[in-house]
């Protein structure tokens, strides 16, 4: 299974989801899976995980690797299994580099009971509550997965 976060920046949300989903599969025990993640904008390119997320990951005991922000390409539409965005602007910006004909792209939030986005923290300052709404999306999401397997 190959999955893809995205998000405005690639410094916030989508970085914690990889790392979060990552730690999720270890725990578990599942080898084998490939996550990343994206940027939907060109804004903070190169730049590392943003000081506050990575504090928020570190305070919950997950690690953080030496992430930079990249963007995402059509090249990674054909790569990745799912893409999992954070919300509706995401999609917005997707829709501009990639056209979701086989419906690969989808909101992080829509595996949960009470979908809707994750809010940005980058303008809400709420990082515990960003990762509170990724961690249960990925949890979510590995609930789904492991139903058909």
């Amino acid at each position: 299974m190959k999955v893809l976060f995205v998000c405005h920046g690639n410094i916030c949300r989508s970085p914690m989801g990889e790392m979060i989903l990552k730690e999720k599969l270890r725990q578990r025990g599942i080898g084998g899976w490939e996550v990343d993640s994206a940027a939907g904008s060109t804004e903070e390119l190169g730049n590392p995980v943003y000081p506050p997320a990575r504090r928020e990951l570190a305070r919950r005991g997950i690690p953080c690797s030496d992430h930079r922000a990249r963007l995402m390409t059509r090249r990674d539409y054909e790569h990745f299994d799912v893409i999992l965005c954070m919300d509706e602007e995401n999609l917005r910006l997707l829709s501009r580099i990639v056209k979701d004909d086989r419906g690969k792209i989808k909101k992080l939030m829509s595996y949960t009971g009470r979908g809707g986005d994750v809010a940005d923290p980058w303008y809400t300052g709420d990082f515990a509550r960003a990762y509170r709404d990724i961690e249960e999306g990925c949890e979510e999401f590995l609930r789904a997965w492991e139903e058909v397997q």
